[in-house]
């Protein structure tokens, strides 16, 4: 599959301000809701680390 065919930008279910579903996309990566009017955009901050596992080491019953 090309670069071209697959789209780099996530898409959004819903305005994360006023909870529209009419989202069109705005130039150059973000959203614009057509209810309220507002441009966004849905950017990934990080990952968070996986929980490690620890074992009572105190004891219980």
């Amino acid at each position: 599959m090309s670069e071209e065919s697959v789209s780099r930008r996530a898409v959004p279910y819903h305005c994360p301000f006023c909870g529209e579903t009419d989202l069109w996309p705005n130039e150059p990566a973000g959203w614009q809701c057509r209810g309220c009017r507002r441009v966004f955009k849905v950017e990934l901050l990080g990952l968070m680390p996986a929980p490690t596992r620890t074992t009572d080491v105190e004891g219980g019953a």
